[in-house]
């Protein structure tokens, strides 16, 4: 069942006509946004998210990749909005959306990043809070939440719950319907970093057919399904996010570098030289003159994850979840007093060798890949695994198994000394 015609064709118009203000993009070129928008986009808060690197430590291999949570909110922005429009014109067009849900959503695509702090996505296992939390917090308590209301029409709250998902739904079906658009195997972020990261860091990996995947997309009451033509879409999502974690985002120099800001992390909060609100709305350069405030043990990791080719691996091991030691190390206490361990065997052999802190331990967090999207056929919604493709379920799991590797890394002058050491030389 459509949407009441006049609420669709007061969408449409919507979405056709109220975009009027162009802003220049490297990667979709013209980004129409609304005055409203425009006015957000001058808030002192998404401002920040100019000053912080989308790929963080991955320019240092990539040097064209100097893009910002900016540019990518601009972008999810822009997908959603297409999304949003081939939705309507779909015979299936669910019946609960509303003018004030369609405008909450818009501006929950284009502040989902809002709260975003540098290397968050890098700091999973750290006591800090979800991004996404705090992006919710500033929608509902900063001004913004008075330019979605009385610029644009929309409700603060729900976009904060669009983007929170840890904001009880409470049945509300506009809610869930943009929740799953928002986040889901083919969702705009998505679709978005994989060809903006590809763009720039220069690589053919992770570029997207955004037309036909668009031209696939069919809502259902609480989402969206693809056509079996759009089967190819999924396919190319799941193997171009396989081969950019590959080469860009768990690329070793990145992964060192990765690993040195987070020891730096652990150690500053566990040692409570600052508290985990104290890096919340942090741009980049702002992180990094906090941590060189830090005792030298520490800020030097931060320093040194400048030039990660000047640290080496001593061990590499495929992560096994059935080894309980690989087990224990994803405890980052557990982690840090293993890594001490360690550390005193090489200071044992070479006293004075290895400085304070710099034997590290990375393990890269497991990785999702989703494929829980519907395919419409003529029998109705079925999953995507199952149907037509060579992307079985145990193929997508390879793809973690193959990717994760848990690395012994230590500056090269002590690699040159100790070139090889077992992860475990205390069976």
């Amino acid at each position: 069942m459509c949407i009441l015609f006049s609420m669709k064709e007061e969408i449409i118009r919507h979405l056709s006509e109220d975009y009027t203000v162009a802003v220049r993009d490297p990667l979709w070129k013209h980004i129409y946004l609304s005055p409203g928008l425009r006015k957000i986009m001058y808030n002192r808060e998404f401002q920040k998210l100019g000053r912080i690197s989308q790929l963080g430590p991955a320019s240092l291999v990539y040097p064209g990749a100097s893009h910002t949570r900016l540019n990518h909110s601009l972008g999810v922005f822009y997908l959603s909005r297409r999304i949003l429009k081939s939705i309507l014109f779909s015979e299936r067009c669910p019946s609960h959306l509303t003018l004030k849900g369609v405008k909450s959503f818009l501006c929950a695509s284009f502040l989902h990043d809002i709260g975003h702090f540098p290397h968050a996505h890098s700091f999973m296992e750290l006591p800090l809070a979800d991004h996404e939390i705090l992006s919710g917090k500033i929608i509902r308590e900063s001004g913004i939440a008075s330019i979605i209301e009385n610029d644009i029409g929309g409700d603060p709250e729900l976009t904060a719950a669009i983007i929170d998902t840890g904001i009880p739904d409470k049945g509300n079906k506009e809610l869930i319907f943009f929740r799953n658009i928002l986040s889901g195997v083919l969702d705009p972020d998505k679709l978005d970093y994989l060809n903006r990261d590809a763009y720039f860091c220069g690589v053919p990996y992770g570029v997207q057919d955004i037309d036909f995947v668009i031209s696939q997309i069919r809502p259902t009451e609480t989402g969206i399904c693809l056509t079996t033509k759009g089967v190819t879409a999924v396919e190319n999502i799941l193997f171009s996010k396989y081969l950019m974690y590959k080469t860009v985002y768990w690329h070793i120099d990145v992964r060192i570098s990765t690993a040195l800001v987070k020891k730096a992390v652990y150690l500053g909060l566990a040692q409570k030289h600052f508290q985990a609100e104290d890096l919340y709305g942090m741009d980049d350069n702002e992180f990094f003159r906090r941590m060189m405030e830090t005792p030298e043990e520490i800020a030097s990791l931060v320093r040194e994850s400048e030039t990660p080719r000047k640290y080496k691996t001593i061990s590499q091991t495929p992560f096994d979840e059935g080894n309980e030691l690989h087990r224990d190390l994803m405890d980052l206490d557990y982690r840090n007093r293993y890594e001490t361990k360690l550390a005193q065997i090489i200071e044992k052999s070479h006293p004075g060798l290895l400085p304070v802190n710099h034997l590290v331990i990375d393990i890269p967090s497991k990785i999702s890949f989703e494929v829980d999207v519907p395919i419409l056929d003529k029998d109705g919604n079925k999953p995507f695994i199952g149907s037509p493709t060579v992307f079985s379920r145990p193929v997508v799991q390879g793809f973690t198994e193959t990717l994760r590797h848990i690395r012994v890394i230590v500056p090269s002058s002590v690699a040159e000394k100790v070139p090889e050491l077992d992860l475990d030389p205390f069976v």
